[in-house]
């Protein structure tokens, strides 16, 4: 069996939806999972109306409602060459919205408001499914989807809950769910967070000990480079799973960070393929690469808040650094980069949602210092011993730029760099005519 995701743009019109049957036909395997995303830019306009509602702006909110729903007929109406019973559905759809937006609207109502983009992109390729002679099932994500008061998912439950709906549906050859969309501890609606739909496939992928995983999107596969900012980039055939967990969090778009981990507990195979050129091979995912060089990939992420905490008086004292690292935990709030000094700390952080709370709390260990609008620049390859200096080469090749930390030897896949956001895109290059 295998787990196929499909993003947004993937579905972004209907011919596009169309195209995606005769992906799955070839796929050669009797029973195909299919995750879907919302359509291209509906979650966006869902977090507007939830915004609104939770502003009290109601009538701008229902006023976006109507236009979201004339958005969906149309697709309809192209998907499907005559009128199909759907229209119906997704009408149905949107009169349940607009009762949640005519009530009074609580922040805890934002994962159901958030949820409608994956529920109606699922209905539509299923009934197209129907309406082309597949035996198809429609699967409710948050019946096996859940996430604990830490909004981390158990596989173990999820796999149990997955299998079961699948034996009542054991004549089905695809099987429709929604990406993104769960529920919490609460039973209440909730979401894995934005970029979502890809760690939602690679849960299942490992909660039914998939075959493969792929992640189609409207790229051929991880690039050696920001595609968006570095000309000549060029697809990376092979990575392994530690690879491709630095380089999706270090800002390359193509994968949820997330998403590898489970994938890779479970040594399930992942495919990067782009839906608009299927028949490229993308990059393939397993737990020992094929590459031969030693640098795979650069990338950068933008939005980073360096913190440096300043204390000559209790810095080498016993339990410092745990004291620091508490607050960080406290407040749920991970750390990119680490580097110290016999009287200073720096980290950085790239969620500034409790950054207040943090700072006036490490205020009580020493002076703080923060630099936001920062850029973390991250070079991936196999660094295990450095015997060739790629160390060296990485910086001197930034040696024009101001550097203000420097990580290495943390991770042996990865070199990493902060500094100033408006010279990302020149470490980008600099880096690129380096090494390739």
């Amino acid at each position: 069996m295998k787990v196929l995701k499909f993003g947004g743009t993937s579905i972004g019109t209907p011919s596009r939806m169309q195209n995606l049957v005769d992906i799955v036909e070839s796929q050669h395997t009797t029973k195909t999972i299919v995750v879907l995303s919302a359509i291209s830019g509906v979650t966006n306009n869902l977090q507007n109306i939830a915004d609104l509602l939770l502003a009290d702006r109601k009538q701008e909110a229902i006023k976006l409602i109507d236009e979201l729903q004339i958005k969906h007929l149309d697709y309809a109406k192209s998907l499907f060459s005559n009128k199909s019973s759907v229209e119906k559905e997704i009408k149905l759809r949107f009169q349940t919205l607009k009762c949640i937006a005519n009530q009074d609207f609580c922040s805890n109502q934002v994962g159901s408001i958030l949820a409608f983009g994956e529920l109606l992109s699922t209905i539509l390729f299923h009934r197209y499914l129907q309406i082309v002679g597949k035996k198809t099932t429609l699967l409710y994500a948050p019946d096996f989807m859940n996430i604990n008061a830490n909004q981390q998912p158990n596989i173990q439950e999820i796999s149990e809950n997955l299998i079961y709906l699948l034996n009542q549906h054991t004549k089905s050859e695809i099987i429709v769910t929604q990406g993104f969309i769960c529920k919490n501890h609460l039973n209440e609606i909730d979401n894995l967070q934005r970029g979502g739909s890809d760690y939602t496939a690679s849960l299942i992928g490992a909660a039914i000990n998939a075959e493969e995983i792929q992640i189609w999107t409207d790229i051929d596969g991880f690039h050696n480079n920001d595609p968006r900012y570095v000309h000549n980039t060029k697809p990376i055939k092979f990575l392994s799973f530690d690879e491709a967990a630095e380089l999706a969090y270090f800002g390359a778009k193509i994968l949820h960070p997330q998403s590898i981990h489970p994938a890779k507990k479970y040594n399930i195979p992942v495919r990067l393929l782009d839906t608009l050129a299927p028949e490229l091979e993308g990059t393939q995912i397993f737990s020992k690469k094929k590459n031969q060089s030693r640098i795979v990939a650069i990338a950068g992420k933008d939005g980073i808040t360096a913190i440096r905490i300043h204390s000559s008086r209790m810095l080498m004292a016993y339990g410092f650094l745990r004291k620091v690292f508490e607050v960080f935990e406290k407040y749920r709030t991970p750390i990119d980069m680490i580097t110290t000094s016999e009287v200073a700390v720096s980290v950085t952080i790239d969620s500034t949602r409790y950054l207040t709370a943090i700072i006036d709390e490490l205020q009580k260990y020493g002076q703080v210092q923060i630099d936001e609008n920062q850029s973390i620049v991250c070079v991936v390859g196999d660094f295990s011993g450095d015997a060739n200096g790629q160390a060296t080469v990485v910086s001197d090749a930034l040696k024009h730029l101001p550097v203000r930390m420097i990580s290495y030897g943390g991770s042996e896949h990865n070199i990493s760099m902060l500094l100033p956001q408006e010279h990302k895109v020149e470490a980008l290059r600099s880096l690129h005519s380096r090494f390739f």
